[in-house]
C-alpha cells in the first residue's frame, strides 16, 4: 500500500508492527514506509531475510497440509496468522480436505482491515482479533466455539508468534494452555526464532528493529524451543527420522540438501502430537 491510502482505525503506520514486517519480508503490499524502512536495516545484516520468511512460511504449509491429509485433521486454530498472503491456511489445507475449518487469529488490527482472503465465503473460517497470550478469551469466543469442537482434535498453528512472548509471561505455559484446550489426537506445530550459530551482529540488528515495534521479539536456544513440546509426541521431520526439532526449512522437504538453506537456519520449528 501507500503512505496515501487510508490509514484503518487503530493503526499506526510511523511505527512498524510484526505482521506489516513479516507481509514485507514475504513481498506483500499491505506495509508502510516505516516498516520497509525497518527491514531494510535488518536486511543490512541479514540478507537472507526474504529466504528466512519463506522457509518458514513453507514450513506452515506443509505441517498444516500433512496434518489434513496424513492425520485426518479437520479444524485448525492459526495463532498469530498475519496478514493474507500466498496459499493462506485454508487454501492449503482445503486441496486435501475440502471440509476443513479455520479460525484465524491475529493482534494487529491491519489483519482484520485486509483479512478478507482470510473469509471463505461458506462461512468455513473466521478471522478474531485477539492477543495470543490471552487464551481464554481466544478459546471462549464464539467465533472460534461456531467452528471448532474441542471434543475432536485440532491442528493448532503457532508458527513465528511465541517468539513475541517475554519469558516473564511464560510461553511454555501459554502453549500447553492451548493444547490442554484440544482432544487427544491433536497437533501442534510451531516454529521459533533463534539466535544459535547465528552472528551476533545479525541477531543484535534483528532485536534493535523490534524493540521499536509493538511486540519485542525474543530468539531461544535449541533447549529452550524443544521445551514447547514438552508432553507432547513429536514426529519426526522425514518419515523414519529423528523425534527431534529442525530447522524450518528440512521439516517435511522434499529435497533435504536443497531446503537446508542459511535462512532456514534461523527458525526451529517442530510438530506433535497431543497422546
Amino acid at each position: 500500500m501507500s503512505d496515501a491510502d487510508v490509514v484503518p482505525e487503530g493503526v499506526d503506520p510511523t511505527r512498524p508492527s510484526p505482521a506489516r514486517l513479516y507481509d514485507y519480508y514475504l513481498g506483500g503490499t499491505h506495509n508502510y514506509e516505516a516498516d520497509r524502512q525497518a527491514a531494510e536495516q535488518i536486511r543490512r545484516s541479514m540478507p537472507d531475510l526474504a529466504d528466512a520468511a519463506w522457509a518458514n512460511r513453507g514450513f506452515h504449509g506443509r505441517a498444516a497440509v500433512w496434518m489434513a491429509a496424513s492425520q485426518g485433521i479437520r479444524q485448525f486454530l492459526d495463532l498469530g496468522s498475519g496478514l493474507p498472503t500466498q496459499n493462506n491456511t485454508h487454501q492449503a489445507v482445503r486441496r486435501v480436505a475440502p471440509d476443513a475449518r479455520v479460525v484465524y487469529v491475529d493482534v494487529d488490527p491491519i489483519v482484520a482491515a485486509h483479512g478478507a482472503p482470510l473469509l471463505a465465503a461458506d462461512g468455513s473460517t473466521a478471522l478474531i482479533t485477539a492477543d495470543v497470550r490471552d487464551p481464554d478469551a481466544i478459546l471462549d469466543h464464539p467465533e472460534l466455539r461456531r467452528l471448532i469442537d474441542f471434543s475432536q482434535p485440532v491442528g493448532v498453528l503457532m508458527t513465528a508468534v511465541v517468539h513475541f512472548v517475554a519469558d516473564g509471561s511464560d510461553p511454555w505455559s501459554l502453549v500447553r494452555r492451548y493444547m490442554t484446550a484440544t482432544a487427544p489426537g491433536s497437533y501442534l506445530a510451531l516454529s521459533h526464532l533463534t539466535h544459535d550459530r547465528v552472528p551476533p551482529q545479525i541477531t543484535e540488528a534483528g532485536l534493535e528493529v523490534y524493540q521499536r515495534t509493538a511486540s519485542n521479539i525474543y530468539a531461544r536456544s535449541r533447549d529452550e524451543v524443544t521445551r514447547f513440546f514438552d508432553g507432547l509426541e513429536l514426529a519426526p521431520a522425514q518419515p523414519g527420522g529423528e523425534r527431534a526439532i529442525t530447522f524450518v526449512g528440512l521439516w517435511g522437504a522434499e529435497d533435504v540438501a536443497a531446503a537446508d538453506s542459511d535462512g532456514s537456519r534461523h527458525f526451529y520449528c517442530g510438530v506433535a502430537r497431543r497422546p
